[in-house]
């Protein structure tokens, strides 16, 4: 089920790249959340084939793997976790770790106080051209330069 209005967060989502945290990919396997799931999933469907330009860097494909097989309820299997990273995460990675990836992060921490590893994040979605950074974990609705972070999971179960 695919680009649903009242599923998706957000609007204009076919205006420009969107960048998908770690918790995005996370809720889609938490049962215990089923609006997040479904939320997550409609992201990453969306992502997948291409109704929204989605994009991740090589630091959700690490956290994820990491997440999924040591403190999953049930952990992946070893071809659990390739099928994934081949089917899903890796179609989507788009930035890999450079010199300047880590100056612009520095700069993003000192300027705006976040730890070093969101800024990163937040460094990756810039590199990409993101308009928006969907996150659980950052500040809702804050900009960052052409960055808009949005949490889908207040948007959509909050208006």
């Amino acid at each position: 089920m695919l680009m649903q209005e009242n599923i998706l967060p957000g609007k204009n989502l076919m205006n420009g790249n969107v960048f998908l945290d770690t918790n995005i990919f996370i809720y889609s396997f938490d049962h215990s959340s089923p609006q997040k799931q479904q939320i997550a999933r409609a992201l990453i469907e969306n992502a997948i084939s291409g109704n929204i330009r989605g994009m991740i860097s090589y630091q959700i494909v690490q956290e994820f793997i990491n997440v999924a097989l040591k403190k999953f309820k049930i952990p992946f299997t070893h071809q659990e976790i390739k099928n994934y990273l081949s089917t899903i995460l890796l179609p989507l990675c788009e930035i890999h770790s450079s010199f300047e990836l880590y100056e612009s992060a520095l700069e993003i921490q000192h300027q705006f106080q976040y730890s070093f590893y969101d800024s990163l994040i937040i460094a990756s979605a810039l590199e990409t051209d993101c308009v928006i950074l969907y996150s659980e974990d950052l500040q809702n609705h804050q900009s960052i330069f052409n960055l808009k972070i949005e949490n889908p999971f207040m948007t959509s179960l909050h208006g």
